[in-house]
Protein backbone atom coordinates (compact mmCIF):
# COMPACT_ATOMS: atom_id res chain seq x y z
CA UNK A 1 0.00 0.00 0.00
CA UNK A 2 2.86 2.37 0.86
CA UNK A 3 4.65 1.68 -2.42
CA UNK A 4 1.46 2.24 -4.37
CA UNK A 5 0.96 5.61 -2.72
CA UNK A 6 4.57 6.50 -3.37
CA UNK A 7 4.35 5.79 -7.11
CA UNK A 8 0.98 7.50 -7.33
CA UNK A 9 2.57 10.56 -5.77
CA UNK A 10 5.45 10.40 -8.24
CA UNK A 11 3.02 10.20 -11.15
CA UNK A 12 0.95 13.13 -9.87
CA UNK A 13 4.10 15.18 -9.31
CA UNK A 14 5.29 14.40 -12.86
CA UNK A 15 1.94 15.29 -14.42
CA UNK A 16 1.75 18.55 -12.48
CA UNK A 17 5.33 19.35 -13.47
CA UNK A 18 4.59 18.79 -17.16
CA UNK A 19 1.45 20.90 -16.89
CA UNK A 20 3.26 23.74 -15.16
CA UNK A 21 6.08 23.56 -17.68
CA UNK A 22 3.68 23.96 -20.59
CA UNK A 23 0.82 25.97 -19.15
CA UNK A 24 0.03 29.39 -20.51
CA UNK A 25 -0.64 30.63 -16.96
CA UNK A 26 3.03 30.68 -16.02
CA UNK A 27 4.58 31.17 -19.46
CA UNK A 28 5.95 34.20 -21.29
CA UNK A 29 3.77 37.25 -21.47
CA UNK A 30 1.89 37.92 -24.73
CA UNK A 31 3.51 40.41 -27.06
CA UNK A 32 2.19 43.96 -26.99
CA UNK A 33 3.41 44.57 -30.55
CA UNK A 34 1.02 44.55 -33.55
CA UNK A 35 0.49 41.27 -35.36
CA UNK A 36 3.12 40.54 -37.99
CA UNK A 37 1.44 39.54 -41.24
CA UNK A 38 2.84 37.52 -44.13
CA UNK A 39 1.08 38.32 -47.41
CA UNK A 40 0.89 35.29 -49.68
CA UNK A 41 1.39 36.40 -53.32
CA UNK A 42 0.98 40.06 -52.31
CA UNK A 43 -2.43 41.65 -52.88
CA UNK A 44 -4.02 39.32 -55.41
CA UNK A 45 -7.25 37.95 -56.83
CA UNK A 46 -8.71 35.30 -54.54
CA UNK A 47 -11.01 32.38 -55.30
CA UNK A 48 -13.15 29.68 -53.66
CA UNK A 49 -11.00 26.80 -52.42
CA UNK A 50 -13.63 24.06 -52.52
CA UNK A 51 -12.86 21.22 -54.90
CA UNK A 52 -9.32 22.35 -55.67
CA UNK A 53 -6.78 19.91 -57.02
CA UNK A 54 -3.36 20.29 -58.64
CA UNK A 55 -4.91 20.81 -62.09
CA UNK A 56 -7.45 23.48 -61.13
CA UNK A 57 -6.99 26.76 -62.99
CA UNK A 58 -7.68 29.13 -60.11
CA UNK A 59 -7.56 32.22 -62.38
CA UNK A 60 -10.76 31.00 -64.04
CA UNK A 61 -12.69 30.90 -60.76
CA UNK A 62 -11.81 34.18 -59.05
CA UNK A 63 -14.31 36.20 -57.10
CA UNK A 64 -15.52 39.31 -58.90
CA UNK A 65 -12.48 41.63 -58.68
CA UNK A 66 -12.54 44.37 -56.07
CA UNK A 67 -9.12 45.68 -57.07
CA UNK A 68 -6.86 45.40 -60.11
CA UNK A 69 -3.73 43.95 -58.49
CA UNK A 70 -2.18 40.83 -60.03
CA UNK A 71 -0.25 38.40 -57.86
CA UNK A 72 3.55 38.30 -57.90
CA UNK A 73 3.92 41.72 -59.50
CA UNK A 74 5.76 44.65 -57.98
CA UNK A 75 2.59 46.77 -57.58
CA UNK A 76 0.89 43.92 -55.70
CA UNK A 77 3.88 43.56 -53.39
CA UNK A 78 4.00 47.27 -52.65
CA UNK A 79 0.25 47.28 -52.00
CA UNK A 80 0.68 44.39 -49.56
CA UNK A 81 3.28 46.27 -47.56
CA UNK A 82 1.07 49.36 -47.65
CA UNK A 83 -1.78 47.24 -46.20
CA UNK A 84 0.34 46.15 -43.25
CA UNK A 85 2.42 43.17 -44.38
CA UNK A 86 5.71 42.56 -42.59
CA UNK A 87 6.75 40.00 -45.23
CA UNK A 88 5.52 39.27 -48.76
CA UNK A 89 5.67 35.77 -50.27
CA UNK A 90 6.54 35.22 -53.93
CA UNK A 91 7.19 32.28 -56.26
CA UNK A 92 10.19 31.69 -58.54
CA UNK A 93 11.17 29.56 -61.53
CA UNK A 94 14.70 29.31 -62.93
CA UNK A 95 14.65 30.04 -66.68
CA UNK A 96 17.02 28.53 -69.28
CA UNK A 97 18.90 31.84 -69.50
CA UNK A 98 19.61 31.94 -65.76
CA UNK A 99 16.98 34.37 -64.52
CA UNK A 100 14.48 33.69 -61.76
CA UNK A 101 11.00 34.53 -63.05
CA UNK A 102 8.54 35.56 -60.35
CA UNK A 103 5.35 33.67 -61.21
CA UNK A 104 3.23 31.12 -59.40
CA UNK A 105 2.16 28.44 -61.88
CA UNK A 106 4.25 25.59 -63.25
CA UNK A 107 2.61 26.23 -66.64
CA UNK A 108 1.61 29.46 -68.33
CA UNK A 109 -1.73 28.47 -69.83
CA UNK A 110 -4.00 29.33 -66.90
CA UNK A 111 -3.03 32.95 -66.14
CA UNK A 112 -1.29 34.24 -69.24
CA UNK A 113 -1.60 34.41 -73.02
CA UNK A 114 1.33 32.00 -73.27
CA UNK A 115 1.49 28.21 -73.04
CA UNK A 116 3.82 25.50 -71.86
CA UNK A 117 6.06 25.01 -68.86
CA UNK A 118 7.11 28.30 -67.29
CA UNK A 119 10.73 27.36 -66.65
CA UNK A 120 11.26 26.30 -70.27
CA UNK A 121 10.87 29.89 -71.53
CA UNK A 122 13.48 32.63 -71.57
CA UNK A 123 12.92 35.63 -69.39
CA UNK A 124 12.46 37.76 -72.53
CA UNK A 125 9.61 35.52 -73.65
CA UNK A 126 8.03 35.52 -70.19
CA UNK A 127 8.18 39.27 -69.76
CA UNK A 128 6.37 39.77 -73.07
CA UNK A 129 3.30 37.94 -71.73
CA UNK A 130 0.13 39.36 -70.20
CA UNK A 131 0.02 37.94 -66.67
CA UNK A 132 -3.55 39.20 -66.25
CA UNK A 133 -4.87 37.53 -69.38
CA UNK A 134 -6.66 34.50 -67.93
CA UNK A 135 -8.52 35.88 -64.91
CA UNK A 136 -12.30 35.57 -64.97
CA UNK A 137 -15.09 35.21 -62.44
CA UNK A 138 -17.74 34.18 -64.96
CA UNK A 139 -15.87 32.59 -67.87
CA UNK A 140 -17.12 35.34 -70.17
CA UNK A 141 -15.48 38.58 -69.07
CA UNK A 142 -11.76 38.99 -68.41
CA UNK A 143 -11.40 42.23 -66.46
CA UNK A 144 -7.62 42.10 -66.03
CA UNK A 145 -6.80 41.20 -69.61
CA UNK A 146 -4.30 43.65 -71.06
CA UNK A 147 -3.32 45.05 -67.66
CA UNK A 148 -0.48 42.61 -66.99
CA UNK A 149 1.60 42.92 -70.16
CA UNK A 150 5.29 42.95 -69.28
CA UNK A 151 4.60 42.84 -65.53
CA UNK A 152 6.25 39.52 -64.66
CA UNK A 153 9.33 40.58 -62.67
CA UNK A 154 12.54 38.71 -62.08
CA UNK A 155 13.76 38.02 -58.57
CA UNK A 156 16.54 40.51 -59.27
CA UNK A 157 13.90 43.13 -60.11
CA UNK A 158 12.19 42.50 -56.77
CA UNK A 159 15.41 42.64 -54.76
CA UNK A 160 16.43 45.84 -56.53
CA UNK A 161 13.06 47.48 -55.89
CA UNK A 162 12.63 49.86 -52.99
CA UNK A 163 10.14 47.67 -51.13
CA UNK A 164 9.69 48.44 -47.43
CA UNK A 165 10.12 44.85 -46.22
CA UNK A 166 11.61 41.44 -47.03
CA UNK A 167 10.25 38.60 -49.17
CA UNK A 168 9.75 34.88 -48.56
CA UNK A 169 10.81 32.94 -51.66
CA UNK A 170 8.91 29.82 -52.76
CA UNK A 171 11.01 27.52 -54.94
CA UNK A 172 8.55 25.74 -57.22
CA UNK A 173 10.80 22.97 -58.56
CA UNK A 174 12.43 19.92 -56.99
CA UNK A 175 15.81 20.44 -58.67
CA UNK A 176 19.05 20.78 -56.75
CA UNK A 177 20.45 22.94 -59.54
CA UNK A 178 17.76 25.51 -58.87
CA UNK A 179 18.74 25.62 -55.21
CA UNK A 180 22.38 26.17 -56.16
CA UNK A 181 21.49 28.95 -58.60
CA UNK A 182 19.25 30.63 -56.03
CA UNK A 183 21.99 30.50 -53.40
CA UNK A 184 24.44 32.16 -55.78
CA UNK A 185 21.91 34.86 -56.64
CA UNK A 186 21.09 35.57 -53.01
CA UNK A 187 24.71 35.46 -51.84
CA UNK A 188 25.35 38.49 -54.02
CA UNK A 189 22.86 40.44 -51.87
CA UNK A 190 23.27 38.59 -48.60
CA UNK A 191 23.90 41.64 -46.46
CA UNK A 192 20.88 43.61 -47.62
CA UNK A 193 18.23 41.91 -45.46
CA UNK A 194 15.72 41.72 -48.32
CA UNK A 195 15.04 37.98 -48.04
CA UNK A 196 13.14 36.68 -45.03
CA UNK A 197 13.54 33.05 -45.99
CA UNK A 198 13.18 30.26 -48.55
CA UNK A 199 10.67 27.41 -48.74
CA UNK A 200 9.31 24.90 -51.24
CA UNK A 201 10.62 21.66 -52.71
CA UNK A 202 12.78 19.95 -50.08
CA UNK A 203 15.85 19.34 -52.25
CA UNK A 204 16.36 22.82 -53.77
CA UNK A 205 15.34 24.52 -50.53
CA UNK A 206 17.84 22.52 -48.48
CA UNK A 207 20.60 23.02 -51.05
CA UNK A 208 20.06 26.78 -50.95
CA UNK A 209 19.90 26.90 -47.15
CA UNK A 210 23.07 24.81 -46.80
CA UNK A 211 24.90 27.28 -49.04
CA UNK A 212 23.61 30.38 -47.23
CA UNK A 213 24.62 30.42 -43.55
CA UNK A 214 22.06 32.26 -41.47
CA UNK A 215 19.26 31.95 -44.04
CA UNK A 216 16.11 30.26 -42.72
CA UNK A 217 13.48 28.22 -44.50
CA UNK A 218 11.29 25.16 -44.52
CA UNK A 219 9.79 22.38 -46.59
CA UNK A 220 6.98 19.97 -45.85
CA UNK A 221 9.66 17.48 -44.78
CA UNK A 222 11.28 19.82 -42.26
CA UNK A 223 7.88 20.72 -40.79
CA UNK A 224 7.05 17.04 -40.37
CA UNK A 225 10.43 16.28 -38.79
CA UNK A 226 10.11 19.17 -36.35
CA UNK A 227 6.51 18.53 -35.30
CA UNK A 228 6.99 14.79 -34.71
CA UNK A 229 10.14 15.28 -32.67
CA UNK A 230 8.65 18.15 -30.70
CA UNK A 231 5.54 16.07 -29.96
CA UNK A 232 7.81 13.51 -28.34
CA UNK A 233 10.12 15.90 -26.46
CA UNK A 234 8.36 19.25 -26.12
CA UNK A 235 6.62 18.33 -22.86
CA UNK A 236 10.03 18.71 -21.19
CA UNK A 237 10.75 22.08 -22.77
CA UNK A 238 13.29 20.52 -25.13
CA UNK A 239 13.46 21.94 -28.66
CA UNK A 240 14.85 19.22 -30.95
CA UNK A 241 17.53 19.98 -33.52
CA UNK A 242 14.96 19.52 -36.30
CA UNK A 243 13.18 22.64 -35.00
CA UNK A 244 16.21 24.92 -34.72
CA UNK A 245 17.31 27.85 -36.89
CA UNK A 246 14.50 27.67 -39.41
CA UNK A 247 10.93 28.56 -40.19
CA UNK A 248 8.00 26.50 -38.95
CA UNK A 249 4.59 26.81 -40.60
CA UNK A 250 1.74 25.47 -38.44
CA UNK A 251 -2.00 25.26 -39.28
CA UNK A 252 -4.17 27.05 -36.74
CA UNK A 253 -6.18 23.91 -36.00
CA UNK A 254 -3.01 21.87 -35.34
CA UNK A 255 -1.23 24.49 -33.23
CA UNK A 256 -3.25 24.00 -29.99
CA UNK A 257 -1.93 20.43 -29.76
CA UNK A 258 1.68 21.63 -29.53
CA UNK A 259 3.32 21.65 -26.11
CA UNK A 260 3.21 25.14 -24.61
CA UNK A 261 0.96 26.69 -27.25
CA UNK A 262 0.76 29.58 -27.83
CA UNK A 263 3.26 31.90 -26.13
CA UNK A 264 5.55 29.38 -24.46
CA UNK A 265 5.77 27.40 -27.71
CA UNK A 266 6.56 30.46 -29.83
CA UNK A 267 9.12 31.67 -27.29
CA UNK A 268 10.85 28.28 -27.28
CA UNK A 269 11.08 28.32 -31.05
CA UNK A 270 12.29 31.90 -31.21
CA UNK A 271 14.93 31.18 -28.58
CA UNK A 272 16.06 28.30 -30.81
CA UNK A 273 16.32 30.63 -33.81
CA UNK A 274 13.06 29.60 -35.47
CA UNK A 275 10.17 31.82 -36.53
CA UNK A 276 6.66 30.36 -36.29
CA UNK A 277 4.23 31.06 -39.16
CA UNK A 278 0.56 30.50 -38.37
CA UNK A 279 -1.46 29.18 -41.32
CA UNK A 280 -5.17 28.66 -41.87
CA UNK A 281 -6.83 25.32 -41.07
CA UNK A 282 -5.47 22.15 -42.62
CA UNK A 283 -7.49 21.21 -45.71
CA UNK A 284 -8.41 17.79 -47.12
CA UNK A 285 -5.70 18.29 -49.75
CA UNK A 286 -3.07 18.29 -47.01
CA UNK A 287 -2.34 21.98 -47.55
CA UNK A 288 -3.51 25.07 -45.71
CA UNK A 289 -4.81 28.39 -46.91
CA UNK A 290 -4.38 31.48 -44.79
CA UNK A 291 -5.94 33.51 -42.01
CA UNK A 292 -8.29 35.17 -44.49
CA UNK A 293 -11.50 36.00 -42.61
CA UNK A 294 -12.40 38.02 -39.50
CA UNK A 295 -13.53 34.80 -37.80
CA UNK A 296 -10.15 33.14 -38.32
CA UNK A 297 -8.31 36.29 -37.30
CA UNK A 298 -10.26 36.24 -34.04
CA UNK A 299 -8.83 32.75 -33.37
CA UNK A 300 -5.24 34.01 -33.48
CA UNK A 301 -4.03 34.18 -29.87
CA UNK A 302 -3.91 37.73 -28.52
CA UNK A 303 -0.29 38.81 -28.32
CA UNK A 304 0.88 36.17 -30.82
CA UNK A 305 4.47 37.07 -31.71
CA UNK A 306 4.99 34.82 -34.72
CA UNK A 307 3.88 35.60 -38.27
CA UNK A 308 0.32 35.23 -39.55
CA UNK A 309 -0.04 33.97 -43.14
CA UNK A 310 -2.86 35.55 -45.14
CA UNK A 311 -4.18 35.63 -48.70
CA UNK A 312 -6.24 38.73 -47.90
CA UNK A 313 -3.74 41.25 -46.61
CA UNK A 314 -5.97 44.09 -47.85
CA UNK A 315 -8.70 42.81 -45.49
CA UNK A 316 -6.71 41.32 -42.61
CA UNK A 317 -4.13 44.10 -42.42
CA UNK A 318 -6.54 46.84 -41.33
CA UNK A 319 -8.48 44.45 -39.08
CA UNK A 320 -5.31 43.30 -37.31
CA UNK A 321 -4.68 46.80 -36.03
CA UNK A 322 -7.51 46.27 -33.57
CA UNK A 323 -6.50 42.71 -32.69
Amino acid sequence: MGKRRFWLGVMIFAVVGVWLGNSAFFGPQPSSDPLRLLAHRGVHQTYPRDGLDVDTCTARRIYAPQHSFIENTLPSMQAAFDAGAAVVELDVHLTPDGAFAVFHDWELDCRTDGSGVTRQHSITQLQALDVGYGYSSDGVTYPLRGQGVGMMPTLSDVLAADLPGPVLINVKSRDADEGNALAIRLAERASEGKVFGIYGGHIPTQVALDALPGMRGYSRQTIKDCILRYAALGWSGTVPDACRDGLLAVPIDVAPWLWGWPHRFVARMQNAGTEVILLGPLEDSGFSAGIDTPDLLAQVPIGFSGLVWTNRIEVIGPLSETQ
